[in-house]
């Protein structure tokens, strides 16, 4: 039961940060262009 005490707010913090990542990325738009790197593999460079 002790070891409860100390597992819950250490989830619960490491949930909130793992959101507030989340966060970060959605206001730094690292979401935006999820296909345009998908298909730039697949272009060839010709040099």
């Amino acid at each position: 039961m002790n070891s409860l005490a100390f597992l819950i707010p250490v989830a619960l913090g490491m949930g909130l940060l793992g959101l507030a990542g989340f966060f970060w990325a959605m206001r730094q738009d690292q979401f935006d262009d999820l296909d345009g790197a998908a298909q730039r593999i697949l272009i060839e460079d010709e040099e």
